[in-house]
């Protein structure tokens, strides 16, 4: 086996390769078993943008907190969500992450530190205000991450959130998965500024711009500001330029994109297929090593999909449990 020239391990560089494919299997099946009309609700999924959700994620520990978006997905998986419990909650079935209620748009679980996904724009980044708020108090290192994308950015919760985060030095880092579009919209359309990090910079908080299709790209900016944040540095943004491959929900007909968009995207621009290439191309893990992943992963999603559909649906008696906190 060559030399590592690799940040991680090999052992580091299967974790996060496994964790990528299992984003990938889950959101590629959540894509064809949509169509059967099997699953409520609106499902907006993640697949292109794994490498940012797995290269920020695996320098989190259990007890730092994320925010996400209405495209969650990737962020639950890569924070160490059960994707058998995922598949039925998005099912909306008993077992569910949140007991089958919360469905694709709301699913959280808290023991992760997945504060949940979010069908408000920008909303989960005064959360992370806050999680970053009583991290700062404890005083025990953690951290809180909120992601947002490209229309999110332009909320006043998340500019609010980021003036608050620099006045009070939060350990809060903001996240903007930059995949090109704000739903339908372009984002050159509707951003004024050039860069996300001029953003940043407007409230005195310092800013990185990766390429999100990257693996080690986002895996070494993140590993450096989130360091940063545990030992008193204070909030920072990291943006990601990435690319989503299905639309910006199920259904989506994508007539804002070009012919033959996708299809550039999947060839040239597949995070998976780049890390694939990398460490391969160094010697450093075979490819028969990562089929055998890609083999064991589907096997997962397989068994996720036959649960989830076997599964019951919550009894009506569950309908107002879990709506308030009970102190």
């Amino acid at each position: 086996m060559a030399d590592n020239p690799f940040p991680l391990d090999t052992e580091g560089l299967l974790q996060a390769y496994r964790t990528m494919r299992t984003i990938r299997e889950f959101e590629d099946r959540l894509h064809t078993n949509f169509a059967t009309g099997e699953i409520p609700g609106f499902v907006h999924l993640y697949a292109g943008e794994e490498a940012a959700a797995a290269g920020i994620m695996m320098h989190l520990r259990r007890e730092d907190r994320i925010a996400s978006t209405h495209r969650g997905h990737g962020h639950c998986i890569a924070k160490g969500v059960d994707p058998k419990a995922m598949m039925k909650e998005i099912y909306g079935k008993v077992g569910g992450s949140c007991a089958g209620k919360g469905g694709s748009m709301h699913i959280a679980e808290l023991d992760a530190g997945m504060m949940g996904a979010n069908g408000i724009l920008g909303a989960g980044a005064p959360l992370a205000c806050g999680a970053g708020l009583a991290a700062k108090h404890r005083g025990q290192g953690d951290v809180a991450l909120s992601f947002v994308g490209d229309g999110a950015s332009n909320q006043g919760t998340f500019l609010e959130s980021l003036n608050l985060a620099a006045v009070w030095n939060l350990p809060t880092i903001f996240v903007v998965e930059n995949n090109g579009y704000a739903e339908s919209t372009s984002r050159n359309y509707a951003v004024a500024v050039d860069s996300y990090v001029d953003r940043a910079a407007g409230f005195g908080l310092p800013g990185i711009t990766v390429d999100g299709t990257d693996f080690f790209a986002v895996y070494e900016a993140a590993g450096e500001i989130i360091d940063r944040a545990r030992h008193g540095g204070g909030p920072s943004l990291l943006e990601c330029e990435m690319v989503r491959f299905y639309g910006h929900f199920e259904g989506d007909a994508q007539t804002y994109r070009a012919d033959g968009e996708v299809a550039d995207l999947r060839e040239n621009r597949d995070c998976i297929k780049s890390f694939r290439s990398k460490v391969e191309g160094a010697g450093v893990i075979s490819a028969d090593r990562l089929d055998q992943i890609d083999g064991e992963v589907i096997a997962l999603i397989d068994e996720a999909v036959a649960e989830a559909k076997a599964a019951p649906e919550p009894d009506l008696s569950e309908l107002l449990t879990d709506v308030y906190v009970s102190y």
